[in-house]
């Protein structure tokens, strides 16, 4: 995975702490309606830490590759060929 440090997208992220009412739909005057509160915070320190994180993680995750491969080897890993044609037409590259 590739991260553009860079990025004009980092600077746009902004931080909703507003809280906004859901709907109770048809609830009784004696409950109260709840409510949902999501957070963002892009400030630079974390932004950096997320990033440099990502940047040293590694691009091929080798362990990943060696458990499929003997999974494979050993006969244990069935390929789907109905599952196989579906992700070739499903894909969105085509």
């Amino acid at each position: 995975m590739k991260i553009d440090v860079n990025s004009p997208t980092v600077s746009l992220l902004s931080v909703d702490a507003g809280a906004k009412k859901v709907s109770t739909g048809g609830v009784t005057s004696t409950q109260s309606a709840t409510q949902d509160r999501t957070t963002f915070h892009s400030d630079k320190l974390s932004v950096q830490s997320l990033t440099s994180q990502a940047m040293n993680s590694p691009e091929i995750r080798q362990d990943k590759v060696d458990a499929l491969r003997q999974s494979v080897k050993s006969g244990e890993y069935q390929v789907s060929s109905t599952k196989t044609a579906d992700a070739i037409v499903n894909s969105k590259d085509v």
